[in-house]
Order: C-alpha cells, then structure tokens, then sequence
C-alpha cells in the first residue's frame, strides 16, 4: 500500500501545476525524548519514548516505503546543505556519527539529509525495537558531544540545481529535480540525485531507503518518469544507475 501512495503523491504533484509534493506514502512518527518524571526516574516509561537521565534532545521517528529503513529526525540541522550516503563502514571514514552509527550491530547503511539520519539494517528479520535503542542513544550522545557531523573537507553529494552549463531541457528536469521530486522523495528518508541525460533517458542515482526499497523500480518509473514526460517531451524514459559497491552487494 505503501508505494501505491508514494507513486500518488508524485503523479498528484504532475497534475496540480501550482503545488508542489507534500510527502510519499503513510509516515508513523513516534518522539522519543527526555519525559518529567520524578518518582519513576529509574523506570522506562512504557509509552514508545526513549529516555536518558540528563538529556532534553528530543529524536522522531518516521517510517519509510522501505521496510528495511527507518527515518531518525533529531530536532537538529544534519547537513547545512545537500545529502550524503554511506553505503556501508568504509564511507564513513569522513563522518565522525556516521562510524558511530556503524558500530551498531545490524546498520547496513547510514544516509544524511539536511534534518534527519536514514538507517537500513542488514537483516530483514531483525526487528526494529532490538536496534533502535542504540541508534537513540548514538545520536544522543553525538549531538552533545559538539563533534562535527562530516568533517570540514568532506563535501556532500552534490545537488540538482541547474549550472550555466546545461542546455534548457537538463536545466527543466534538473529544476523538477530539485524543487518537486526530491523534497518529496526526502519525506521517506531517501533522495534522488541526477547523473545525466543521453538520447532521451535521464540516469537517476537512488540513496537512502530508496536504495533497496522494494518500490524503487515503480517509483521510478510511474511516479518519477511520468512527471518528468508530463513536463519535457523530450523525457523518454527514466533508469537508475548504480555504483560498483551498491551492485556487488546485490549479487
């Protein structure tokens, strides 16, 4: 149910030219967050709320299309600008929370947006109550600790935004990009960076819970693409590419 209201919200952004895209799919949120609680200091509240005794940060979690994702949302500025994915233990040498986050048995990878921390856990059947302690309590401790998210020669992904260089018809599918797909697409933890238009297919690279999202493919092709062709003609089709480390893992 989940991609058939993702893959809604984009074909309803194509038919309303004036709005752009509010969110994909059903979000749950649950806050997890530092309660008053006097006489029970000692006691872990039994409503979904993670508490630790001198912390007043208060986290949200959303879920995603992606059963295997979970969108963390710290109440605080993640990246000042764009989006950065850590495929796996070997990326994070640049991010100091990002090889913390690692060190947590289950997390396959990490993803930044500009205000929330995307995690894919490794194993399917592992539930999510089991790794969402540690992953709290990681990034309870990073933000306090006042250490930088990515250090300062570190740079993320770059954005979608048209450069002087492009001819008009990148320049519109690069605008599309940039101000209706990826604010919704950031919405369900994940984002869509562009790598290129050649006779008339446009290369997208999926990050975050879009990367192993059962309804990548569709999204792709009966959200994504179908906006893309509803604005420019030119849009034949819409692929995704992917790097070396994304396709062995896969194999």
């Amino acid at each position: 149910m989940a991609t058939y209201r993702y893959v809604g919200k984009l074909l309803g952004i194509s038919a309303r030219l004036s709005h752009s895209g509010a969110g994909c799919g059903y979000q749950s949120a649950t806050s997890h967050w530092l309660p008053h609680n006097p006489q029970g200091l000692n006691k872990l509240p039994q409503s979904p709320h993670w508490a630790i005794p001198g912390r007043t940060m208060f986290v949200q979690t959303q879920d995603t299309p992606n059963p295997n994702s979970l969108k963390f949302v710290p109440g605080r500025t993640v990246l000042e600008s764009g989006t950065m994915n850590f495929a796996g233990p070997r990326d994070a040498y640049c991010s100091p929370l990002a090889r913390q986050l690692f060190r947590i048995d289950g997390v396959k990878s990490v993803f930044f947006g500009p205000d929330f921390i995307t995690i894919t856990k490794s194993d399917s059947n592992m539930e999510w109550k089991v790794i969402k302690p540690d992953v709290f309590a990681a990034i309870m401790d990073f933000f306090t600790s006042g250490l930088p998210v990515v250090n300062e020669e570190s740079k993320p992904s770059a954005d979608t935004a048209p450069s002087e260089d492009d001819d008009e018809v990148v320049s519109m599918i690069k605008e599309l990009l940039d101000t209706r797909i990826r604010p919704t697409v950031q919405e369900d933890g994940g984002d869509v960076l562009y790598r290129g238009f050649e006779d008339g297919v446009v290369k997208l690279k999926l990050q975050g819970s879009c990367t192993s999202c059962p309804s990548s493919i569709v999204t792709l092709k009966n959200g994504i693409q179908n906006m893309l062709q509803f604005y420019v003609p030119e849009v034949e089709s819409v692929e995704q590419v992917k790097d070396d480390e994304e396709e062995a893992a896969q194999v």
